[in-house]
């Protein structure tokens, strides 16, 4: 089995991020990786399913649970292209997620602005940022940018 980088995965959410993008939502992709496979892919669809939760950290999440038939992703991996909102973290945080693995943070709407000096992942979940940083916030920063 070849075993794939940070920079590997965080590619394949970008991807999802893109595809967010091009339906004009608000571009960041999200996938869970297990035992070095992509058991779930998602991207926001906020405006298409008209619905404030429709984060892709939460499809993700919901997809890779179905897939598994369990409710908790020890083991497992979330890459997401966006540094995770308050309300994706609280769904972070119930899933025990091993990892999450975030590229571009986000000043205005990310976990740190509320939560500065508590941790708001699950205590045995390990968090790696700035992964294909300026790439996630390219995206971002261009589709922001088209709307003004």
């Amino acid at each position: 089995m070849q075993l794939h980088s940070d920079e590997y995965y965080m590619q394949q959410a970008l991807k999802e991020a893109q595809l967010a993008y091009e339906a004009d939502e608000v571009p960041v992709g999200a996938i869970v990786v297990l035992n070095n496979t992509i058991i779930a892919r998602a991207h926001n669809q906020v405006e298409l399913l008209n619905d404030s939760t429709a984060h892709a950290e939460i499809l993700a999440l919901t997809s890779a649970y179905a897939a598994l038939g369990a409710k908790y992703l020890p083991e497992a991996s979330l890459y997401v292209t966006v540094e995770p909102c308050i309300m994706c973290c609280g769904a972070l945080y119930w899933g025990k997620l091993g990892k999450v693995v975030y590229g571009a943070s986000d000043e205005k709407n990310g976990y740190r602005h509320l939560t500065k000096e508590n941790w708001p992942f699950h205590p045995k979940t390990a968090l790696v940022s700035g992964i294909m940083e300026a790439e996630c916030a390219f995206l971002m920063k261009s589709f922001f940018r088209s709307k003004r």
